[in-house]
């Protein structure tokens, strides 16, 4: 096994066809080499040295990252570092967000079995299937045609039912599924969208890096209490920038 490490993936899959059609000859039992064998093992160190290790608790959260095969979510030939963590491009300059600021965002929410979300910056897909795993309704909005479209192909080839892709600007939220118990935006903006706002419910919970969408921004969870808005930051993040009406204000 040493030996296949180091080559690369595409080898890999060859070598095991050859394999397995050996076996066939030999009127032996073929062995499987699915996705499952490659990256499983990838995803347990991910989990144990990029998002546990560094401070992330919740059970749920750590289940699911453990569980979703990233590298179904983005190119074949950047399917070897999908579970590195380091964003990696999905298309239209946009990115796929490092495993463990999609665990932090995640776990920040609180989420429960029972929550209706809203996200805001679909993109590849996943952070979608992440929240989908936890919450009853996912309700994800992506500004790129191209993107959206991809991802809710992605999305319901892999069984999420429970998810809502809609291709529209998310700085005006989605008000006819509203109020949401969670909200998360997954691209970077110097303010808070005021629909997002209203759109969230009492006592619900928002996530977004804020500050400036050329640099580096503050990872900020505002709670919603009534009509005050209680904010706690979590780190400094980097983000591509939230586009549309967010870049006119």
């Amino acid at each position: 096994m040493q030996v296949l490490g180091i080559i690369n993936r595409d080898k890999m899959l060859r070598l095991m066809k050859i394999l397995s059609i050996i076996a066939l000859f030999l009127n032996l039992t073929p062995v499987s080499f699915g996705d499952e064998d490659l990256f499983a093992k990838d995803r347990q160190v991910m989990v144990e040295h990029d998002i546990k290790a560094r401070g992330v608790k919740d059970k749920k959260v750590l289940d699911v990252m453990l569980k979703i095969k990233r590298h179904l979510f983005v190119d074949k030939g950047l399917q070897g570092q999908a579970y590195a963590d380091h964003p990696l491009p999905i298309g239209d300059g946009q990115t796929i967000s490092q495993p463990y600021v999609v665990a932090l965002m995640t776990e920040s929410l609180k989420l429960k079995p029972t929550d209706r979300i809203l996200e805001i910056g679909t993109g590849s897909g996943y952070q979608a299937a992440v929240l989908a795993e936890i919450v009853k309704e996912v309700y994800t909005m992506e500004i790129r045609k191209g993107l959206a479209d991809m991802a809710a192909k992605r999305l319901k080839e892999l069984g999420y039912v429970n998810v809502n892709v809609k291709y529209s600007d998310g700085y005006f939220g989605w008000e006819e599924f509203a109020p949401f118990d969670a909200i998360i935006v997954t691209a970077a903006a110097n303010h808070i969208p005021p629909p997002l706002i209203k759109q969230l419910k009492n006592n619900g919970r928002l996530v977004i890096p804020l500050g400036s969408t050329f640099y580096y921004q503050t990872l900020t969870l505002i709670t919603k209490q009534d009509k005050e808005l209680n904010t706690e930051q979590l780190g400094g993040v980097s983000f591509v920038p939230m586009t549309g009406e967010a870049q006119e204000r």
